[in-house]
């Protein structure tokens, strides 16, 4: 990646923008705030606020660089989750095969800091998009990138905007997860089709199938497992029809990998038959660079396979009690705006009052509305206005997206860092 574009993030000005970050400093750095290292409970810090663990991000770097390599899988983890450049360069660092993203804007975020290999987890048929698309490719040799395609007319359109290209588009052809699913192509026939289509014109080039095991119907292990063998029965049927052959390809990308099936894609991966080519065998898991307290908590494959390690939850969000009406009721200042509650409602955790840290006993969330939290309290909860509540959160996705610069805070409270997004 780009340091020279990575050192920039370090010099932009903090003020009105970035909230719950210290009114008195308005006008200082990014990078000068956090040579700071101000304590996010003592240094002018307000409510709400949320912080990602740096310990606990370091750990969920580490363990899935492990889990990849162990299981001798290539990773491009999904950049949709955090869209924060900053946590692209850690990821790469920790082995990463390049980044997965779902839309061109994604991409262009991280063309704009150097990413060199992109795998775009969507068909892409935008004809100005895919225009820039050709020009990045066209400018630059070692840039990777890699769509899906799921349909003739996708294939037509793509071509259509391609023409004149010097570089062929990567393509992989999208297998769907069965009937109801979200997209791609629903039999191994249709897939021949589109295949025919990629084959048919020079704009694109077939290089290997695809797809989203975290989309097949009423899944659980079994439906998961029959999906993954069908994806590498197609790959292994292109690659005996001759599909991939003559493309000048270095090798034919099979990719599947949410963040709540990855051990059936390692076990289903490993047995992927010897083909003509290496095969690029690239899982896609994004949630786990900051895990949760919900959603993945509950579903993600170490608790499964516990001998392979467990991932940790690295957010807390942070929020005062505003409002106490009653003995059953209070209120925090952290609502729809601050928080994910597209899936599970946040989780209070711990209560903060005059620098003591103690389990949020007896409070629940109940609620949500935009700018408050609804909390139910039973008798043995002690809580008072002006406390801090910390609260989990689940699903990662959304709760990165309403916050465009995030402490990065050790476990005693000192930033060390700021995480930028873009979203």
């Amino acid at each position: 990646m780009s340091t020279e574009a990575l050192a920039r993030l370090a010099e932009e000005r903090v003020d009105h923008r970035f909230k719950g970050l210290p009114p008195d400093a308005d006008g200082l750095t990014v990078g000068e705030l956090a040579a700071q290292r101000r304590n996010l409970f003592t240094d002018g810090f307000t409510t709400p606020l949320l912080a990602l663990s740096a310990e606990r991000l370091e750990h969920n770097l580490r363990l899935m660089e492990a889990y990849a390599a162990r299981h001798g899988l290539a990773f491009a983890p999904h950049g949709k989750t955090s869209m924060a450049p900053q946590l692209f360069r850690r990821q790469l660092d920790h082995g990463a095969w390049g980044i997965t993203l779902a839309v061109p804007h994604q991409v262009r975020v991280a063309r704009a800091f150097g990413v060199q290999r992109v795998f775009l987890a969507n068909e892409l048929v935008d004809p100005a998009a895919l225009r820039w698309i050709s020009a990045e490719l066209d400018a630059d040799p070692s840039f990777r990138f890699v769509c899906y395609v799921d349909s003739v007319r996708g294939a037509e359109l793509m071509d259509a905007a391609l023409r004149g290209a010097a570089r062929p588009v990567d393509v992989v052809v999208e297998l769907a997860a069965g009937e109801g699913a979200r997209t791609g192509v629903r039999t191994e026939a249709e897939c021949a089709a589109v295949a025919d289509a990629v084959a048919a014109v020079p704009t694109l080039r077939l290089a290997g199938v695809a797809g989203y095991e975290g989309e097949v119907p009423r899944a659980d292990p079994e439906r998961v497992a029959a999906w993954l063998r069908r994806l590498v029965a197609l790959a292994a049927g292109f690659d005996e029809a001759g599909r991939f052959a003559g493309a000048g390809l270095d090798e034919i990308v099979v990719s599947a990998g949410g963040s709540a099936w990855f051990d059936a894609v390692a076990d289903a991966f490993a047995r992927i038959p010897g083909l003509s080519l290496p095969v690029l065998k690239l899982l896609r898991s994004g949630a786990y660079v900051s895990h949760d307290d919900g959603h993945y908590r509950k579903v993600t494959p170490f608790n499964r396979v516990p001998e392979e390690g467990a991932l940790e939850p690295a957010f807390r969000l942070w929020a005062q009690v505003v409002s106490r009406p009653s003995a059953e009721q209070a209120f925090v200042n952290a609502g729809k705006r601050d928080a994910a509650y597209d899936i599970d409602l946040p989780f209070a955790q711990v209560v903060r009052r005059d620098g003591v840290e103690r389990p949020a006993t007896g409070v629940s969330v109940t609620g949500m509305s935009d700018q408050h939290a609804w909390l139910g309290t039973t008798p043995e909860a002690d809580l008072e206005v002006g406390d801090w509540l910390g609260l989990g959160l689940s699903h990662p996705c959304t709760s990165f997206d309403k916050w465009p610069l995030i402490p990065l805070a050790q476990a005693d409270g000192t930033v060390v860092d700021y995480i930028r997004t873009f979203f």
